[in-house]
């Protein structure tokens, strides 16, 4: 929902020489938000169509700091990283660590973790090498983020 989205991207202060990871691209508005704030940002989507379709929308509002790459980046996008930021559209089981260590020091992510109907909102910011300090910012419940892992449940 576009209030979720205007908080997260609040929390991340974005600054103008930030290069900034947006994980599931969908129809574009977030990497547009993302872009219009940051120097680039790359967007990863695991469908075609669908990044297509955000190649479109960006092309049509004048966007042009986004490079759309198709892929799974449930565990971050590695070749292009690290990152000053990342945002991952979509909600994860838990962050990988993979993820996190694509993050510069200073880096900040922001993600919702969790599976419904518990899901929190989290900022999480690279302090020191392999130390990161994170911060619930709200409760919500979003959809799962295409390709993501979903964690084993409690069976009997």
């Amino acid at each position: 929902a576009p209030k979720i989205e205007a908080k997260m991207l609040q929390e991340l202060v974005l600054k103008k020489t930030d290069k900034v990871l947006e994980i599931g691209t969908g129809s574009g508005y977030m990497a547009a938000l993302l872009a219009a704030r940051a120097e680039h940002v790359v967007s990863i989507e695991l469908r075609p169509e669908l990044a297509e379709f955000a190649r479109q929308n960006l092309e049509r509002a004048g966007v042009a700091n986004v490079t759309i790459e198709i892929g799974n980046g449930a565990n971050g996008w590695s070749a292009r990283g690290p990152y000053d930021v990342i945002v991952v559209s979509g909600a994860l089981p838990a962050l990988p660590d993979a993820l996190l260590k694509q993050l510069r020091l200073g880096g900040r992510l922001a993600a919702i973790v969790g599976a419904a109907p518990v899901m929190e909102a989290q900022l999480v910011t690279c302090s020191a090498d392999g130390v990161y300090n994170t911060v619930n910012l709200f409760e919500t419940v979003v959809p799962a983020l295409d390709g993501a892992e979903a964690k084993p449940g409690f069976s009997f």
